[in-house]
């Protein structure tokens, strides 16, 4: 059985489809201490540099302790999927690479991180990780990318039926900046590719890059070939662009880590108008 085309949500479909906030922003080196929490480290890392909000694309990452959950499938029908119950690895967890999310959600700091990693153990997993029981276990450097003028901010999504982290336009912090940027997010059921690469006409972008990149979609489409057939999914975007040419076309190449409900992992590249959001997709559109 191949992967559904559509799966409808509990509530209604909103508008707009893609929404988008504008502000500037910088990507920058962020250095993480260990014995922090990775959500303290991920707000004191951006502070410094004058942002509210953000996103990091994580490389090599050591947490313990550590806790996630899985994507899984919904046992009361309130939602077209939901998590599993949390695990809790023993030991030191490994990262190989992931994205974050950082933001606000009621009145506290907060992040949406989905990665792959390596446990103590030697499994090798991913999912979404849990922002109140992770621990750096030892110093680190990411990537990260900071905007001003627009914040990630969770808040009751009707659609889906969940507390989603949305874009939002916040007062400017005055931190340096380097370039416009976008804090977005797309809504379930439209196709990843296309939506990315009309909102870059729509902005007046003749190349972009994606920075972070923390979301969904249904099932997921490799340009090798390959499928993850289960359409429960949690994924990330490891590297990211749209690219514009001299006739105003635009062509998302995007790169991805994906675990999906039975913890089957997929990396790859995603086939360009394959593949279709199934919960959201919150990530920053930056001018390049």
């Amino acid at each position: 059985m191949g992967r559904p085309a559509y799966v409808a949500q509990p509530g209604p479909s909103l508008a707009p489809r893609v929404i988008a906030v504008e502000g500037r922003g910088r990507a920058f080196e962020m250095p993480l201490k260990a014995g922090a929490s990775l959500l303290q480290g991920a707000h004191d890392g951006f502070a410094r540099e004058g942002f509210a909000s953000g996103v990091l694309n994580i490389g090599a990452l050591a947490l313990g302790p550590f806790a996630y959950v899985m994507p899984a499938l919904s046992k009361d029908g309130k939602n077209a999927a939901f998590y599993s119950d949390t695990f809790r690895p023993a030991g030191v967890t490994r990262f190989e690479r992931g994205a974050l999310t950082f933001g606000a959600r009621d009145g506290a700091h907060f992040f949406h991180c989905h990665a792959i990693w390596r446990e103590a153990d030697g499994k090798r997993s991913g999912g979404h990780v849990l922002p109140e029981e992770s621990f750096l276990a030892e110093d680190a450097v990411v990537q990260a990318f900071g905007i001003d003028g627009a914040a990630f901010e969770g808040a009751a999504d009707p659609e889906t039926n969940f507390k989603l982290f949305g874009p939002v336009a916040a007062a400017p912090h005055g931190a340096q900046t380097d370039r416009r940027a976008f804090a977005v997010r797309l809504r379930p059921n439209q196709c990843f590719h296309a939506a990315l690469e009309q909102l870059t006409r729509d902005k007046g972008l003749r190349n972009a890059r994606i920075f972070g990149g923390v979301g969904s979609t249904i099932g997921a489409a490799f340009e090798d070939g390959h499928e993850v057939p289960n359409f429960a999914t949690e994924i990330f975007i490891s590297d990211g662009r749209i690219v514009g040419d001299a006739a105003g076309t635009h062509t998302a190449e995007i790169d991805v880590g994906v675990v999906d409900y039975t913890g089957a992992l997929a990396e790859g590249r995603l086939k360009r108008g394959a593949n279709t959001i199934l919960m959201t997709f919150e990530l920053i559109v930056a001018e390049s």
